[in-house]
């Protein structure tokens, strides 16, 4: 049997040309493959099955895609961390930061209702990718505001090209851009 690593790195197409600077791995088949997919959910939680989170947050986009898949391999709730939006109404209390500069160097607004992270939860962060820790470490602030526990980032890739950022999130990946 292959394993999730190696389908990964199996389904992940580079786009560009040879001589191009902007290459870059496309994930989309990740999703087109329902074996894959189907996963991907397992194989995450599998990352911190031992730390018992009792939520799971991911970001927008694929953060929401593959979040809940992770919770429903742990067996907890998914709350979407929305980037750029906030408070609907007065009485839609929101806690919200804003990033460092991420992949794109853009400083973002992330943020979720306060109402769906608390002080006795323990917060698994799931991404498809982590390329600078920026949404990442803004995200560990919102759940230090919410008097959270951080467990840590589980992600598909990791791309972070410091140590002292992987180990200051806790990140655990399938596997490392290197290998794409």
């Amino acid at each position: 049997m292959t394993t999730v690593a190696a389908r990964i790195r199996e389904a992940t197409v580079v786009l560009g040309d040879r001589s191009d600077d902007a290459r870059y791995p496309d994930p989309a088949a990740w999703w087109r493959a329902p074996g894959l997919l189907r996963d991907l959910g397992p194989a995450l939680a599998g990352l911190f099955a031992d730390a018992e989170p009792t939520v799971v947050l991911g970001p927008e986009s694929r953060g929401c895609l593959l979040g809940p898949l992770v919770a429903l391999a742990l067996g907890v709730g998914f709350v979407e961390v929305r980037k750029d939006r906030g408070p609907v109404f007065d009485s839609d209390a929101w806690r919200t930061r804003t990033s460092a500069p991420d992949y794109r160097d853009r400083h973002l607004t992330l943020g979720f209702r306060r109402r769906l992270v608390g002080a006795g939860d323990r917060v698994l962060l799931v991404d498809d990718w982590i390329e600078t820790g920026g949404q990442a470490r803004c995200v560990q602030g919102l759940v230090a505001d919410a008097e959270a526990t951080w467990l840590g980032v589980a992600v598909i890739v990791d791309g972070l090209r410091r140590n002292e950022e992987r180990r200051r999130l806790t990140v655990r990946s399938l596997v490392n851009v290197r290998e794409l």
